[in-house]
C-alpha cells in the first residue's frame, strides 16, 4: 500500500516538473515588462520565483539526462564484449546512485516553502538556570552566532541587551540580516545546556547551566497590525555599563502590548527615538511568532511534525567542556569539536538538522 502511494506521489511530482519550464519562460517574459520594474515589491517576488524555478528546471534536466544515460547503458549490456559490459556495469551503478540523489533533491525542492525562510531574523538569547555562569554562556553563544553570521556574509545588529558586570548577558537580542537567514537558524530555538567548571569555582566541580534561544522571523508592519491604543510607552534612564548618556538622560524605552502583556525594553541607543523604533521592531517579531505558534497548535496533524523542531522549553543541545563535546539531542548527533563550533563553525550541526527535518517532511508527504 505504502509502495503504491509512493509511486502515485512520484507521478504527481513529475507531472508538476513538466510544467516548470513553461512557467519559467512566462516569468522571464514578465521580468522584461517595463511596468513591472516600476513596482519593486512585485519585481522582487517575480524574480525570486523565477530563480527558484530556474534551479528546479536545471535539476529536472539533469535528472532526465541521467535517465537517458541509464537507458543507453542498459542497451550496451546486451553487447557481446565482456570487458565493455563490465565497464558499463560500473558506470551504470554510479548513474543509478546519481539518479537517486537527484530524485531526493527534486522532492526537497518541491516541498511547500516556509514563507519565512528568506526573512531576516531576530535572535534572542536569555540566561536560564545557573546564575552568572548562564549569563556568561549567553555571551559565548552570541559570539558563536555572530561568527557564524560573519562567515555567511550576514549583518548582525544588537537591538537590546542586559549585560552583567562580569562580561555576560542576562539577555541579548540581535537582528541578523542577509540571504536565507531564517532558513539556516530556525532550528536553533530551544534550551541550550552547558556543562563546565566555572572560573569562580575553586574546587573544580562541573556545573550545569542553561540558556534559551529564540529565533523569530523579522515581521513587516503589514504582517502585524498594532493599534497605537494597544501600546503603553514608558521612558527612563539607562542603567548598567554604557556611554556617557547612561544615568543622565531618559533615553531607555519600555513598550508594553496591552492585549498580550508582552513587554520589550531597549536602552542600547543614546536616542530615545531609536530605542523606541528598535523596541517596536522586536515587539512585532514576538507578536508574529506568537501568532504562528497559536496557529501551529490548532493544526494538530501538522503539529506532530513540529515536535522537536524548536520548542523553547525543550533541551535541544548540550555543550560539554571537559569532554570537548557538543550533542544535539534531536538527531542524536555528537561532535568532539567544541572549540570549532564556539568559533562559529556551525555547518556540521545546522546542515544535518536541515536534512533531518526535510526528511521528516518528505515522509509525511509520502
Amino acid at each position: 500500500m505504502a509502495q503504491g502511494r509512493s509511486f502515485f506521489n512520484e507521478m504527481i511530482m513529475f507531472a508538476q516538473l513538466e510544467n516548470v519550464a513553461e512557467r519559467k519562460l512566462a516569468l522571464e517574459a514578465r521580468l522584461s515588462e517595463p511596468q513591472l520594474v516600476s513596482d519593486p515589491a512585485e519585481f522582487r517576488r517575480v524574480a525570486k520565483e523565477h530563480a527558484h524555478l530556474a534551479k528546479l528546471d536545471d535539476l529536472y534536466n539533469n535528472y532526465k539526462q541521467v535517465n537517458k544515460e541509464i537507458a543507453d547503458n542498459r542497451l550496451l549490456l546486451q553487447e557481446e564484449d565482456s570487458e565493455l559490459r563490465e565497464l558499463v556495469r560500473a558506470d551504470l551503478a554510479e548513474l543509478e546512485i546519481r539518479q537517486e540523489v537527484l530524485i531526493k533533491e527534486l522532492r526537497v525542492a518541491l516541498l511547500p516553502k516556509d514563507p519565512n525562510d528568506d526573512k531576516n531574523t531576530l535572535l534572542e538569547i536569555r540566561a536560564g538556570t545557573g546564575g552568572d555562569e548562564a549569563a556568561l554562556f549567553v555571551s559565548d553563544l552570541f559570539r558563536m552566532y555572530s561568527r557564524y553570521a560573519e562567515q555567511q556574509g550576514w549583518k548582525v545588529e544588537v537591538m537590546t541587551s542586559n549585560p552583567t558586570g562580569i562580561g555576560g548577558f542576562k539577555e541579548i537580542i540581535a537582528l541578523i540580516s542577509g540571504e536565507h537567514v531564517y532558513s539556516k537558524l530556525k532550528y536553533e530555538s530551544g534550551a541550550h545546556r552547558v556543562q563546565r567548571v566555572p572560573e569562580t569555582e575553586t574546587q573544580g566541580r562541573i556545573h550545569t547551566s542553561a540558556v534559551t534561544v529564540a529565533v523569530m522571523p523579522e515581521a513587516e508592519e503589514v504582517e502585524v497590525d498594532i493599534s497605537p491604543n494597544d501600546l503603553r510607552f514608558d521612558v527612563y534612564r539607562s542603567t548598567g555599563s554604557g556611554g556617557q548618556s547612561v544615568n543622565t538622560t531618559d533615553s531607555a524605552v519600555r513598550v508594553t502590548h496591552l492585549p498580550t502583556g508582552l513587554v520589550v525594553t531597549c536602552q542600547d541607543e543614546k536616542s530615545q527615538h531609536k530605542n523606541k523604533a528598535k523596541a517596536l521592531q522586536v515587539l512585532r517579531a514576538r507578536l508574529l511568532d506568537k501568532m504562528q505558534r497559536e496557529q501551529d497548535e490548532k493544526m494538530s496533524a501538522d503539529r506532530k511534525s513540529q515536535v522537536g523542531s524548536g520548542d523553547r522549553s525543550e533541551r535541544i543541545r548540550t555543550y560539554n567542556f571537559p569532554q570537548g563535546r557538543v550533542s544535539d539531542h534531536r538527531i542524536n548527533l555528537t561532535l568532539y569539536q567544541l572549540d570549532d563550533i564556539l568559533m562559529g563553525k556551525l555547518d556540521d550541526i545546522i546542515d544535518p538538522l536541515i536534512v533531518h527535518f526535510q526528511t521528516e517532511a518528505l515522509q509525511i508527504m509520502q
